[in-house]
């Protein structure tokens, strides 16, 4: 089995979200086989690619569960499809989470087509004064994630989350915003310790929450996010017709063929 690891929402390596691709040539394994694997890689997300028909099947794990949708994984799967000489500029990817569309752009960065989040302004929480140890400026419930405002970008960079006490939040993660620096409109970072990632270092998927919620803000349907992670990464968002464009560069680190 064909193996990478991709630095994702980046085109400097070492940086952005690191997912591993394995390329499934048969029958797909046992599901306990995948997440075995994915735990021995111990990334944030190992992205699985079976060729079908009509459409490519990709799932994903974390070092600990199956993902219902994963953006970095999505893109990762692409940026190595179109490495090994894809012909086309479109890819569909049959998933878990249904269609998701991937295309390639004259700059050889990679769009994601992903549906729109349904979010939801809401109080706080009692548990997320436990986790942040405040009380957000807002806060908002999407289909998987909750979303919390702080005051600056300076709030949101030196945050240090009470993450046992987030495993307990009745979400997928914690995703925590605020609005943008200079070149960005918006920067966020985004903790799961649930799902075996304390802090994930570029969260695609967060993103098309952080385009509705920000959209709303600001008034604009296209948009530049920043997560402020240690590896950082840049992910450019385009809201239209219930979908969410997320388009980012990759880099492939590593190519080669599990011994198992």
């Amino acid at each position: 089995m064909r193996f990478f690891i991709v630095d994702c929402f980046t085109d400097i390596p070492f940086a952005g979200n690191p997912n591993a691709v394995c390329l499934v040539t048969s029958a797909w394994p046992p599901d306990a086989w995948l997440q075995q694997l994915a735990a021995e890689v111990n990334l944030p997300a190992t992205a699985f690619v079976r060729q079908g028909n009509p459409h490519p099947e990709l799932r994903w794990f974390s070092p600990c569960t199956e993902l219902s949708l994963c953006g970095s994984g999505t893109l990762a799967a692409a940026h190595i499809l179109y490495e090994l000489g894809e012909p086309g500029a479109a890819i569909a990817f049959a998933t878990c989470a249904g269609q998701l569309g991937a295309r390639r752009e004259l700059d050889q960065r990679v769009t994601l087509d992903f549906p729109a989040d349904d979010l939801q302004r809401c109080p706080a929480p009692p548990t997320i004064l436990a986790v942040l140890g405040f009380t957000p400026q807002a806060t908002a419930r999407g289909r998987y994630d909750l979303l919390v405002e702080l005051t600056s970008s300076d709030a949101v960079r030196q945050l240090t989350p009470d993450l046992a006490a987030l495993s307990k939040v009745d979400a997928r993660g914690l995703i925590v915003t605020a609005r943008g620096e200079d070149d960005c409109d918006f920067v966020s970072r985004y903790f799961a310790p649930a799902a075996g990632i304390d802090e994930d270092p570029v969260t695609a998927s967060a993103h098309c929450t952080l385009g509705q919620y920000w959209s709303a803000k600001i008034g604009k349907t296209a948009m530049t996010g920043y997560q402020l992670s240690a590896r950082g990464g840049r992910v450019d968002v385009h809201l239209r017709n219930g979908r969410v464009g997320l388009t980012g560069a990759a880099v492939t680190a590593v190519r080669g063929e599990l011994a198992i």
